[in-house]
């Protein structure tokens, strides 16, 4: 396909026709999970949306020439808090966040990046950065900490669009006598009592939590690469310090060409957060509802809008892939999608408009042959839904009941009873007590059918 792949930079602030700098060598750098607790809805999203543009590279250049990064953080203040108040070892409480991690990309169907760097194996990397800032002028040590001094960079605040003194004014900045301005961000910490720690010149202590992006972005990508992504919060501080550090460090002009941000998922218009107290843990979703309903419902909005999550969401997710799969067919070797079927994706990664494109296709599928169907089927599998079987979209259903099929047929045969002495308050306690069970039963005929909603 020859149809060029456009981006919303917010390095300019405007939709970009997506130039690699080399064709052969895409980069693209993401930033993952901090491992101090299992992962939420939210942090789901940037997993979604990265994957899928990661699937439209390879589709425009090839899947050899495409290098998906995303890092893992390791080693963070909200890892040592965090593992004081589980009372666990930091290696333990990181190791069972990690696994609780992979098990949900695989839950929502994520191709694993090409690479997943973890903080901690490129502490060597860090430390030879820090130090070659403070060789070129651009941080310095005090009291066993080493800082970023910002105003030696002049193009600080320009991903945010923003003047330091407004960007200061709006966000949490870390107060300390240590530093000569307040803006200044750390590069290097002192560890005290049990912390973790990595010998250094300026004693043992552990890197700040920008600088683990530029060593290892650096290591897999190069000084200069095409596409750097993640969540919309981390626009600032995270990422506007990136690129100082880094093209400092690097004596570059540029330190990722496009910056990709996804906007926030909501729930009552409210940003889901930790602080908010408003979050729902993926792994909780394992057990009660397909992955693809999640996937496609965190694709369901534009990646830059705010996608607003509740009840109606899954359930019309839920109901238009259960309506899909009425024309599913097997598929060996997946067939051509045609390349009008694409364009939505490559336009800004516009997934509601690709999903139209898959109703008019099912439309095409459900009146037409096997080889529409075929089409439709190959369309779905490529924004990661459909993936399944049909009996394996079935069998889930049945597993995910919260009471077996004996006890639903005594719970009707009960019912029933209290129905034929007029216990019609019974009778609908009962009902509710099966819904509430995913257990949807229907009256016809004088029989009582059932099945898993």
């Amino acid at each position: 396909m020859n149809k060029d792949i456009f981006l919303t930079n917010n390095l300019s602030n405007k939709k970009e026709k997506f130039i690699p700098i080399n064709e052969q060598k895409i980069g693209m750098y993401v930033c993952g999970p901090t491992v101090y607790d299992d992962p939420h809805i939210g942090n789901a999203r940037p997993l979604v949306i990265f994957d899928i543009l990661f699937k439209v590279l390879k589709c425009k250049y090839g899947k050899a020439s495409v290098n998906y990064v995303r890092n893992i953080t390791d080693v963070d203040d909200k890892i040592i808090k965090s593992a004081q108040e589980n009372n666990t070892s930091i290696s333990d409480l990181t190791k069972n966040i990690i696994k609780s991690f992979s098990e949900d990309c695989k839950f929502l169907n994520c191709e694993t990046p090409s690479n997943q760097p973890r903080a901690t194996d490129h502490i060597d990397l860090m430390i030879k950065m820090i130090s070659e800032l403070i060789t070129k002028g651009f941080a310095y040590e005090n009291n066993d900490h080493v800082y970023f001094q910002v105003n030696k960079f002049n193009d600080y605040g320009k991903l945010s669009n923003k003047k330091l003194e407004d960007l200061i004014a709006g966000s949490r900045v870390e107060v300390s006598k240590n530093k000569k301005k307040a803006e200044d961000f750390v590069l290097w910490k002192p560890s005290i009592k049990e912390e973790p720690f990595w010998d250094s010149p300026w004693g043992k202590g552990r890197p700040g939590w920008h600088l683990e992006c530029s060593a290892m972005s650096k290591n897999f990508l190069g000084k200069e690469f095409d596409i750097h992504g993640g969540g919309i919060d981390l626009l600032f501080p995270h990422h506007e310090n990136e690129i100082a550090q880094s093209r400092c460090v690097n004596d570059t002009k540029v330190f990722a060409n496009y910056w990709v941000h996804n906007a926030f998922i909501t729930m009552s218009n409210e940003k889901m957060a930790k602080s908010q107290g408003n979050i729902l843990k993926i792994k909780d979703f394992r057990d009660k509802i397909n992955g693809q309903v999640l996937r496609f419902a965190l694709m369901s909005a534009h990646y830059k809008q705010p996608l607003e999550w509740n009840d109606k969401l899954l359930n019309d997710c839920k109901s238009t892939i259960e309506k899909w799969y009425t024309v599913y067919i097997s598929l060996k070797n997946l067939p051509k999608i045609p390349d009008d079927m694409l364009l939505p994706l490559y336009d800004d990664l516009n997934t509601p408009g690709y999903i139209a494109n898959l109703h008019k296709l099912f439309d095409k599928a459900n009146n037409g042959n096997d080889n529409d169907k075929k089409i439709f089927v190959s369309a779905c599998n490529f924004i990661g839904i459909l993936n399944e079987t049909k009996t394996e979209w079935l069998d889930f259903k049945t597993k995910k009941s919260l009471i077996s099929e004996k006890d639903i047929l005594k719970k009707i045969e009960l019912r029933n009873k209290a129905r034929e002495r007029k216990d019609y308050k019974e009778a609908d306690i009962i009902r509710d007590e099966l819904l509430e069970k995913e257990v949807l039963i229907e009256d016809k005929d004088g029989k009582t059918s059932w099945k898993i909603k």
